[in-house]
């Protein structure tokens, strides 16, 4: 049972939070590439794209979570892939609200700006948008898992309900929290910060296994010696 432990509610926290800014981040990236297509081929990329990207998360998290276990580099070589993955958030952060606009418009399938169109981009095949959507899925899933990973280690039952969210929020849910994010920012702001953090705990305690547990301990991130087994 997880009973009150602060440190298990702060693992669901994060990664309910980690769930919802991705989820919102990955169908501003397939409504992207579906917008340009025909109504009725723009949904049926939209419906490829979230299959895909639910397919690829359970697939990453049943390597990633293994990759994990088996030592120090693997959790510095997370750790640094998570910081280019707070770089790219970033900077996707910064994308012109017209995008975001024609994004949610081909999530929606409504005329959000009143200019008569939905998802007005340039013309595209539904071929290209598949694999243009099934390109960033492949980035977006592993992101997702490796986050995920990273916020819930030494919790289970954090990581696969936080897999299992995943799942739901992209199947469910894309096109309202991709609305949610673009009018409320601060959320997609917080994530980062929250995924930045896990980057750098996760690398911390990658480094201080490489390290034989030689580095410091430092309070909320890591460090120091092992713990003692059965100690409380």
């Amino acid at each position: 049972m997880l009973g009150l432990d602060p440190v298990a509610i702060s693992a669901f926290v994060q990664v309910i939070l980690i769930d919802l800014v991705l989820a919102g981040d990955n169908a501003v990236v397939i409504g992207l590439a579906a917008a340009g297509l025909p109504k009725e081929l723009r949904q049926k990329a939209i419906l490829i794209g979230i299959a895909a990207a639910t397919v690829l998360r359970i697939g990453f998290a049943l390597i990633t979570t293994q990759l994990l276990s088996l030592g120090g580099g693997l959790l510095v070589a997370g750790g640094l892939l998570l910081l280019w993955v707070c770089w790219k958030m970033y900077r996707e952060l910064s994308v012109s609200h017209a995008e975001e606009n024609e994004a949610n418009e081909a999530l929606s399938e409504s005329d959000l700006n009143q200019d008569g169109t939905i998802a007005k981009g340039p013309r595209k095949t539904l071929r290209g948008a598949v694999i243009n959507i099934i390109i960033a899925d492949v980035s977006m899933s592993l992101d997702n898992v490796l986050a995920v990973a990273g916020a819930a280690q030494h919790h289970f039952e954090a990581l696969i309900f936080g897999l299992g969210l995943s799942v739901v929020l992209m199947g469910i849910a894309a096109s309202f929290i991709a609305r949610l994010l673009t009018k409320h920012r601060w959320i997609a702001w917080l994530g980062l910060v929250i995924i930045l953090y896990v980057a750098l705990k996760m690398f911390y305690e990658g480094a201080n296994q490489v390290f034989d547990h030689s580095l410091p301990f430092i309070p909320f991130v890591g460090g120091g010696a092992p713990p003692v087994p059965g100690a409380h």
